[in-house]
């Protein structure tokens, strides 16, 4: 897999394949669908907050059953990503902007920097950053 480079945003084949990416219909293929959607986590705000009842199924004594609201969880998630932000490049001259982000049972952050953009001041996302809140940890 390879990214444009500066600034970092999916190229048309990588939308395309999130496109043509079909309905789970068992447990392995949620497996490769999360993966193939968290190689790109970077790109989409609350990640794990939004993928969260896909990941449930995963667990060993789920029964696999594709609800109508992970129905919508599926399509939302392949929607976010097919819709990502463009992710700037960090300049590390600049200051960085983190927000945070740790309520319910995820936590998340953003990392923004202000950069110039066509002679213009524009506050833009590096990177996103989530995942969920282990059992121990809550």
């Amino acid at each position: 897999m390879l990214y444009l480079v500066c600034p970092l945003e999916l190229t048309k084949n990588e939308v395309e394949a999130v496109l043509l990416k079909p309905m789970p219909q068992n447990n392995k293929e949620i497996q490769s669908f999360l993966g193939f959607e968290g190689y790109y986590r970077q790109h989409i705000k609350d990640f794990a907050s939004i993928a969260r009842p896909l990941y449930k199924l995963c667990d060993k004594d789920t029964v696999f059953e594709m609800t109508a609201y992970r129905v919508k969880t599926f399509e939302s998630l392949r929607e976010s990503l097919t819709t990502a932000p463009l992710l700037l490049m960090p300049d590390f001259k600049l200051p960085f902007k983190l927000y945070i982000d740790a309520t319910g049972d995820c936590l998340g952050a953003a990392i923004h920097q202000v950069q110039i953009i066509n002679d213009k001041p524009v506050e833009g996302p590096i990177c996103f950053i989530s995942r969920q809140i282990k059992p121990t940890e809550a």
